[in-house]
């Protein structure tokens, strides 16, 4: 497949979904990718099996607060800094780019990335969503060490991290990210196709574009998007309370939403680390992370991302289950409620809903 100008929109609403919230603004990615597409052509999309063994994979994504990086903009020299000194590093150049999370804006950007590099796609990602902190990846969840972390920002900074293990590596990378204004383009889990055999979660880019045409040419789009997801309808309402704070290169914060037609008199608060992570009613988990939590606009089923959500909004919440690796005991530990701070236990998505 390649994927061509006209595939962006498509992509970019699916990454938004499946952003639950994060990711980055999908719009800056779209912008970058068409104008990337327009300069250099279509972009092929493959698979692990047209990779031989030792081909390099560069995974690729921003890394910061969303409300920051929508106003700061990557540069085109980002990855291209990136790549030569993965190249430096590994005395070869990279073969194919990939999203190290499908959601959001950083689903969408990799795209533009991997035509300014003049590389392929990977049809692949290490999270089948977005979560906030560096080591919440498959590849760490798999048992890959996280020994190599390369970033760059607008300022045309270079820097190298050498963690022991992925916690601090999201740590280094965080103080790294803050100092460059809480927003920069980040590599980590470089690994060969071998080693992202079973380590990433394959077909996402595919899925991402199927979740945005689903709500195409329809006149319900909430119930198509719902169907295509597989997804429970948690609420149906007004936003009525947004508290929000940038801090730490995060954004946190939480939202309240008020049912109206046939959930008039229920009320829905979602906790936010970037991403949607808790969704409570009246003291009661109706999901949680790592299932993936997505606010949508009611009429037009486009996902509305933490840093847009306003008073008045009219919005859907959806919950839907998250890829099986995140339900493992390691998956658990690396992105599950207590990773975030909550003293809450797991309930899958399904049993709770």
């Amino acid at each position: 497949m390649l994927i061509k100008e006209d595939d962006i929109p498509a992509l970019a609403r699916g990454c938004a979904v499946l952003g639950t919230g994060g990711g980055g603004d999908v719009r800056t990615g779209s912008l970058a990718a068409r104008r990337a597409i327009q300069a250099h052509g279509g972009v092929p999309l493959i698979t692990l099996a047209d990779l031989p063994e030792d081909a390099l994979i560069l995974p690729l994504s921003g890394i910061g607060a969303p409300t920051v990086s929508h106003e700061m903009i990557h540069s085109e020299d980002e990855p291209k800094r990136i790549a030569e000194e993965a190249e430096r590093i590994f005395g070869r150049a990279p073969a194919a780019v990939m999203s190290s999370e499908i959601g959001g804006g950083n689903g969408v950007a990799p795209v533009a990335w991997a035509a300014q590099l003049g590389l392929p796609l990977l049809d692949a990602d290490g999270m089948g969503r977005a979560f906030p902190e560096v080591q919440m990846v498959s590849m760490y969840v798999a048992g890959l060490p996280a020994d190599l972390v390369i970033m760059s920002d607008v300022a045309g900074n270079v820097v190298t991290i050498r963690p022991v293990d992925g916690l601090w590596s999201e740590r280094l990378a965080r103080a790294v990210c803050v100092a460059a204004g809480s927003s920069a383009l980040m590599a980590d889990y470089v690994l060969t196709a071998a080693q992202a055999r079973g380590a990433v979660i394959e077909g996402t880019v595919t899925r991402a574009i199927a979740v945005g045409r689903s709500t195409e040419q329809t006149a319900d789009p909430l119930g198509a998007l719902q169907d295509e997801l597989g997804a429970r309808r948690l609420i149906t309402g007004k936003l009525t309370d947004v508290e929000r704070r940038t801090s730490g290169g995060f954004v946190r914060g939480s939202a309240v939403i008020e049912g109206t037609g046939a959930d008039r008199g229920r009320t829905l608060t979602l906790e936010l680390q970037n991403e949607n992570l808790v969704a409570l009613e009246d003291g009661r988990v109706r999901a949680i992370v790592p299932d993936l939590i997505t606010v949508v606009d009611t009429e037009t089923a486009i996902a509305v991302q933490t840093e847009s959500l306003r008073y008045g909004q009219r919005v859907t919440v959806l919950a839907w289950a998250c890829d099986p690796l995140w339900r493992t005991v390691k998956g658990l530990e690396t992105a599950g409620p207590a990773a975030f701070g909550y003293d809450l236990d797991y309930v899958p998505v399904e049993e709770l809903a």
